[in-house]
This record gives structure tokens, sequence and C-alpha cells, in this order.
């Protein structure tokens, strides 16, 4: 019986199709029709019998070639086929709509001659799309759809093509808070081209519906708060009222916290019960949007869900949850959970580990008995979420070569409220470092990011070196740091791996390009250019100047400043990174030349030309320094000695009491020990930097006794100068989205300054003292080798008393003793290989003192501010502060505005 199934249908699926060939015949249904014996015979037969095709006529078809129809459907003229039996009609029409070409297709027997057929097809063509518009909104948001609804100009108009576009337009509006948006389609033929029509769309956007409240119920064990605070992508409304909302729910009620409950729990003294008594009243949303986005909801229940297994309620769950709008038009969300019981962790064995005992093991994990439990705890610290950090168990293989190590947590009995696990480990076997590919480098060389990596062949695996690698390839500056990927590929079969770094390269040289007025000598003019993957070993060949010759990793600065006769400053400056090319020993080279001429005539109050050859100071200066990485404490530390040769000649210029006229020649040596661990110079994001230094220069004045009493004492200048800088770099909080880098992070930052002199009989150093206050930017006073320290909010400093107002005294001291506190909350708007940009808020304290009769470390002035901070590529550092010193606000002097300053910046950060 189940035999005679298919022909059974094969025979319904022609008599219908026989019975619609021949009501298709009927063209007028007043005249009587004769019907083809043989073709009703076909219609009624019961015995198969072959038959050919004699020929195939296309009837429909106004603009599609009837050839290809034919050769569409996949029948031929000259094909046999067995009626009743044949699928090769059906199959036609099949392959005809496949191509979305017809709005209808039929395939008719037209007529029976013996063992010969004449087929008709029989198609309605679809139109083609014309011109499409949007009614009812706006012009930028017609921009926008355009592109999004996948709309093109002479593609064939399909129910798909309407459906597409509709969900397109409403998904569009519903991302924007327009849950509530209606679309309709208008269709008419375009007069200006055949067999096609114009699509319309009219959008109704409707009200902006946003998230009035969002209210748990069920939830015993974590407060509404709590819960509410998972829902990043679902925030409610501002709200501020005398009289909570009532509506009614099906899940029951959830009453405003009663004052007297509140006061006599001491909920004054805790500000998350004073939020919750507070929230049906005043809700303050200023930063956060509240409209509803249904991906981003659910997203927020599988978070709400996270919260309550990291509290140990494992079987937690949103067993129902309902969306219903306000009367003004809002919408309000409720969730019903049920919690379960909470959940702690109980015995954990390990099973399969040979290199490490079960007692380092259970030190590593850090989880013991009784804690709550946390899946997602016990996951990070077996390392199967992998973090930069590390400190899992899986680090602790892999640092040791065991790339192939597997740790699976599994729950061997659950009693009460406790959850034994038993850690099955499959250690596998050491893997060693095969082949390290680099890919992407198009200008760097292969030995300048070689030379930086700790992935080297031969050796065993290491993910701490793999993440080292990865931070120090993103230090030269050189790579857009966010695709730097290292690519490991295990080959588990001969216990060896491939890491195939895929670097993305980007600009790195910078340009200064500015003009400024000011510092007495009017305008001045910089040019300035840095190249910072330099090669100097190619600057003999024309075939490498593309633009420069570039790829070594070397650093070469040129800068130029000047104003004409008044003032010019040339610099030059050269960096070998790996001196050898074997280790970390960088080698600079600099020299500077400047003049600043005393052009200024006090009595007429105009420059005069004559003066500026007659009465200046001229700087001439070069510096090398050799560093060398240390390996102890840690490889984090430096240390470079620096040999500085300076010579001041200065001509009827008294800069400093006693002496106006005469060369000084300062040749010091200075040594600084630095530690530093962070690896994105435009935005740290963690780790610090520390550096110690002591610059001196020999003891003249006990080698000549005679210089004391010298009518130029400070021919050779001597002195002894300290300096302690440290900076931290700490994340607060965790990443605001999907995005890891938009994060806030803290910088705090203490510098000290001493400077020491050999000989009591002899003053300090007019050289190389430390300026405080004002924008850091170097001045007169700065070619004189002063230490710029800049204080947002204030001019520089002219006395150590910060009760008096620096902008009224008149009296000029240069400090030999400072002390500055930093503290910046940072967050970045935009990080991108192009630019990366962030605001700051900040709190900035330092002073300077004479000497230590006057030091007291706890007079420091003040200043607080915001400011903002650009990246360019081409151009560096961009950035500009708006400081108010708090020590200004002097009653009866000036308010507020007067104790403002705004600080610009350009190249570099001021120290």
């Amino acid at each position: 019986m189940l035999k005679k199934i298919p022909r059974i249908i094969a025979v319904a699926a022609f008599l219908s199709f026989a019975a619609a060939s021949a009501s298709a015949q009927v063209t007028d249904t007043t005249q009587p029709t004769s019907v083809d014996p043989e073709l009703l015979a076909l219609q009624n037969a019961r015995v198969p019998k072959e038959f050919t095709i004699n020929s195939i006529t296309v009837t429909g078809a106004n603009f599609l070639d009837t050839g290809i129809i034919v050769s569409i459907s996949g029948i031929q003229r000259g094909d046999k086929l067995t009626i009743p039996g044949t699928d090769a009609f059906s199959k036609a029409i099949t392959n005809l709509w496949k191509q979305r070409l017809f709005s209808n297709a039929q395939v008719n027997i037209t007529s029976v001659r013996g063992d010969v057929i004449d087929v008709e097809i029989v198609v309605q063509e679809r139109p083609k799309l014309g011109n499409f518009s949007f009614k009812g909104i706006k012009k930028s948001e017609i921009e926008e759809l355009e592109k999004k609804a996948g709309l093109v100009k002479s593609t064939i108009i399909t129910e798909n093509t309407r459906r597409n576009a509709v969900e397109a337009i409403e998904k569009f509006y519903v991302e924007k808070g327009f849950s509530k948006v209606n679309v309709r389609i208008d269709e008419k033929p375009d007069p200006s081209l055949p067999n096609a029509n114009d699509l319309t769309f009219f959008i109704d956007k409707g009200k902006k519906v946003k998230v009035n409240e969002v209210n748990f119920y069920g939830n015993e064990q974590v407060a509404d708060l709590k819960l509410k605070k998972q829902m990043k992508g679902t925030k409610e409304m501002t709200k501020i009222t005398l009289f909570p909302s009532q509506v009614p729910s099906p899940y029951g009620k959830n009453d405003p916290i009663p004052f007297k409950t509140w006061f006599n729990d001491l909920g004054f003294l805790s500000l998350s019960k004073t939020k919750a008594f507070l929230d049906p009243y005043f809700r303050f949303k200023l930063f956060s949007s509240a409209k509803f986005d249904p991906k981003k909801y659910a997203e927020d229940k599988e978070k709400v869900l996270e919260e309550y297994n990291a509290l140990g309620y494992r079987d937690a769950q949103v067993a129902e949850d309902t969306m219903y709008y306000t009367p003004n038009g809002n919408l309000n969300i409720d969730l019903k959970v049920t919690e379960g019981r909470k959940y702690y962790f109980g015995n954990i064995t390990w099973k399969g580990n040979t290199k490490y005992a079960d007692s380092v093991l259970n030190t590593v994990l850090g989880i013991r008995k009784g804690d709550v439990y946390n899946l997602q705890t016990l996951n990070r610290r077996l390392g199967k979420q992998l973090t930069p950090e590390g400190g899992d168990i899986s680090g602790l293989y892999m640092d040791d070569g065991y790339l192939f190590f597997r740790a699976d947590p599994v729950e061997t009995s659950v009693y009460s409220d406790t959850i034994d696990h038993e850690i099955r480990i499959v250690e596998g076997p050491q893997a060693t470092i095969r082949n390290v590919n680099i890919l992407g480098n198009e200008k760097t060389k292969d030995h300048v990011i070689r030379r930086e990596l700790r992935t080297v062949p031969g050796e065993k695996f290491s993910r701490s070196d793999l993440i080292r690698s990865q931070r120090e390839l993103a230090a030269l500056n050189y790579f857009n740091q966010e695709t730097i990927n290292p690519g490991v590929v295990p080959n588990q079969e001969d216990g060896t791996v491939d890491i195939n770094w895929k670097l993305e390269e980007k600009s790195s040289d910078q340009l200064e390009l500015s003009a400024g007025w000011g510092g007495g000598i009017g305008l001045t003019g910089t040019l300035g250019v840095t190249f910072n993957n330099f090669s100097i070993k190619n600057i003999f060949n024309k075939k490498s100047w593309d633009p420069l010759p570039t790829g070594d990793g070397q650093k070469l600065s040129l800068r130029l400043q000047s104003n004409g006769r008044a003032f010019r400053s040339y610099n030059f400056s050269f960096t070998e990174p790996w001196l050898g090319g074997r280790k970390r020993n960088p080698l600079t080279v600099s020299l500077f030349s400047s003049k600043f001429s005393n052009a200024y005539d006090y009595f007429t109050g105009r420059f005069d030309k004559a003066r500026s050859d007659t009465n200046y100071l001229r700087t001439l200066g070069a510096t090398i320094s050799l560093g060398k990485q240390l390996k102890w404490p840690d490889d984090y530390f430096n240390i470079v000695y620096s040999l500085n040769f300076t010579q001041y000649d200065l001509r009827n210029y008294p800069i400093f009491a006693g002496m106006s006229n005469g060369k000084s020649t300062n040749v010091s040596l200075k040594i600084a020990l630095q530690r530093s661990s962070v690896f994105d110079p435009t935005y740290p994001r963690s780790g610090s930097n520390f550096i110690a230094s002591v610059q001196a220069t020999p003891p003249y004045s006990y080698l000549n006794p005679n210089l004391v009493t010298s009518a130029n004492p400070y021919k050779t200048p001597e002195y002894h100068k300290w300096r302690f800088n440290a900076e931290w770099f700490v994340p607060i909080g965790k990443p605001l989205g999907a995005d890891k880098n938009r994060q806030f992070v803290l910088k705090l930052a203490a510098k000290y300054g001493f400077m020491g002199r050999y000989n009591n009989k002899l003053d300090f150093s007019p050289f190389e003292r430390f300026q405080v206050g004002g924008d850091g930017l170097t001045n007169q006073f700065g070619l004189l080798g002063y230490d710029v320290i800049a204080l947002r909010g204030y001019p520089v400093f002219q006395t150590s008393d910060p009760t008096i107002n620096p902008d009224l005294s008149q009296a000029s001291q240069h400090f030999t003793i400072f002390n500055k506190y930093q503290m910046e909350l940072r967050f970045p708007l935009v990080t991108q290989p192009s630019s990366t940009i962030y605001g700051l808020a900040f709190m900035d304290a330092a002073n300077g003192w004479y000497n230590f009769k006057e030091y007291n470390p706890f007079r420091l002035r003040r200043s607080v501010g915001v400011g903002m901070r650009f990246f360019l590529p081409m151009f560096g550092l961009l950035g500009f502060d708006y400081g108010i010193g708090l020590d200004r606000l002097t009653p009866g002097q000036q308010g507020l505005k007067g104790a403002g300053r705004f600080t610009f910046m350009l190249g570099f950060e001021p120290e």
C-alpha cells in the first residue's frame, strides 16, 4: 500500500495541473469552447505513456528574453517525459520561482498529437525598483535610511524587498527609542521606466518611548538598585515627584519604603539605603539615555542573572517579565525573579596534575571551602577567561610551556548549600616555538620588530612573554595598538607552536608648526619635525627616500624657533634605541643653540633693534647619553648616563645679581635610574613610571679656592641636583560598554627636586634651578637650564609664600627646592589609530623654596580644573587646561574669573 502513495500523489498533482491548464484556455465565457479530445484523454489517462516535447512557447514575458526563461525552467524541446508520473513541470515552476523575477508562473500542455506535446510557459514579471523615497522624517534621517534600507534601483521588487526595508526602518527607529514606529508603503508605476514601480515609505515615528520605571519582584536577597545597576543598556528616566505612580503589576506591589522604617534602620547613615528610600520620589539621570532597546534589554536580563550568580545564587532565574505603557506613553518594565538558595564552595580536589602539587594549585586558585559560589571567579582563577595580569592556573602552566594545558571543573557533589568540585587537569607536553612570522609591516623592518619580541623560535612557549611582547610592540607607537594580534597556532601533533604577529602600521612622525605672541619678544614662529622611525644608514640611499628613509626605529628631531633678531633657537637630536643591535642600550646625541636678546627699551617702551646686538643671552650646548636595560630587580629598570656641556654667553644681560657680562661653562654628569611599566604613551591605562636622578658638576671651588673671590665666580658653576618623579595609572571601575578602552583612569603623581652646593661660601648656582608655576613653557629662564615645573591656574611663582598673590609680587626668586603633587581623572572619548582624545579633571598642588630654612612641605599652592588632550599622528599632542588657583581667590582682590587661567600645550606635556 505504501508503494502506491507516490503514484497517487503524482496523479493528483497532474489532474490539478491539467484542470488549471484547461481553465487557462478559456478566453471568452460568452462563447462555447471546444476541448481537444486528445488533451482531455491525456488529462484522464491512468496508464503512463512517454511523450516528446515538440515546442515550448513563453507568454507574459514583456521585458525578459524568452530563451533565458526556457533555459531557467530546465525543460527543453526534444525532452522525453512520462505522463502521468513526471515531475519536470513542477521542477520548472520551482526553478522559475527561485529567480525571484516573477510573481506568477505556470507550465501548461497546450496540445497533444500522438506521442508529441506542445508546452506553454506562462509568467507574470515582477516590476523593477524605480525610485524610492521616505516621507514624514528629517532630512538627516533620510540620508541614513537610504544606506540602511538595502534598496537598490533597477533591482526586482519582491515581497522580501518590502519586508526587509520595513524591518530595517523599524529597527533604525527602535534603536533610537521610537518603539511605536509605523511604516506604510505606497507603490506606484514609474512613468519614466518600463516595468518599474516607485516605492514611497510613509513613516510615523510616534513619540519617543522612554523607560519610566524598572521594577523587580521576588528579590529578597539583592536590592532593586543593585540589580538596576547591572542593566547598563536599560536606564530609567529622571524623575522628581511627591506622588509615586501606583500602576498595578501582575507580580504584586512594590511600595515605597516608609520614612519611619528608613529612619529606624538608621538609613541616613547608609548611602545605599538612602538612595533606595529616595528612588520612588527622586531619580537624577544626567548622562544616561532612557530609550528602550529590545536587544540591550535582553542582554541586561542576562547581566542580572550574572550578578546573582556572582553572589552565589546559581539557580536564579528571570521567571517572567512584562512591559506596559504609562498614560503619558512611557514604558514600565516589571521583572519577576526567583532567587533560589545561596551556594558555597565545598571541597576542591585536583586530578591529573603532575607538574605542581595540590597545595601549590590551591594557593594559586585562591578559593577556600566556604567561599561564596561564583562560577565566573572559578573560571577566571583557572584561566578559562584570560586576563593580561595572569596569576591564574592557566598562566602558571602556560608560562612554563604547557600551551596544551586544560583544566575542567566538574561538580562532584551538591549537598544542602555546598558544591564540591573536582578539577581535572590535562597538562599535555611543553610546547616549543617553531616559527615566528611578522605580517603587515610595510615600513618598519623585521629586525626592529623582532628585537622587541620575547617569543623566540626554539624557546618554550610562555604566555607572559607573549603579553609582554605585545606591550613592547605597542610602546613603539608604530602600530595600531588595538589590532596587534599574536596569532598563536598550536601544533599538538609535534608539540610546537607558530606565532604569526599581525600588525597594522600607523603614522608616528610629527610636525610642529605654530606661532605665538608674548614673552617680551613679540611674534615667534616655530617649525619642528620629529621622525620616530628613521633610518640613518639609508640617508644616502636615494631609493629608500619615500619620502624619507624609514624603518630602523631611530628617532631624528629638528626644531627651529625665531622671531628675527630678538630670539632664535635651534635644536637637533638623534636617538639609536638599540646601540649595537643586540641589547636595549639607547644612545642619544643632542645639540642646541639659542639667543635671547633684551631688545626692549623700558624708557621708550619700544623694541630697539640695535640693542639686540649688544644685550643678549646666548647658549650653546651638547648632550650625549647612554642607557642600559637592567635585569635586576626586574627588566623594567633602566639606568641612563648623560654628559652635558653648556656654555652661556651674557652681554649686558643682568638676568641675575652679580653677573651681567661674561661666559660660563657648565659641564655635568647625570645618572638616572628609572622604571617604567607603561606601554601606551598616548593614553596609559595601567602601570607606573619612576625616575630618580642626580646631576653633578666637579667641585671647582675646592680645586681652585680663588674661585670664590674671583670677579666671575660662576665661570664654572658648581652644584649637585637631585630629582625624583613618580607616576601611577590606575583603572577605575569597569569599561563602559563593549569597548574595553572606554574606562576611567586615575593618574597620581609626586615630584620632588633639590639643588645643593659644595661650598657654603659660594651662593647657589644661578643655573639649573627650578622655576615653579605658569604654563610650563620654556622662556628665557629655561635657557639657563632651569627645570620648568608647571602649575595650572597660576602664573610663575615670585615667592614661596602662598598667602602672597604671585600676580602682585615683583621680587623674582628661582627656587632650589620644589614639591609637586598631582591627581587627574581621565576618560577617553576617542581611541583610534587616527586620533586619541580624552578629557580630564585635575587637582594640583606645588610650591618652591629658596633654601631649607624656608622649606615647608605643607605650604602648597592648590588648583583644580578640567582639560582636554588630542593626540594626532602628524602633530602629536594638542591640549588645553582651565585651572582655578584656589590660593588666588583672595577676598577683595579677584573673584573666580580672575583666579582662572587657560593653559595651552603643543607637542609635549609640561612637567
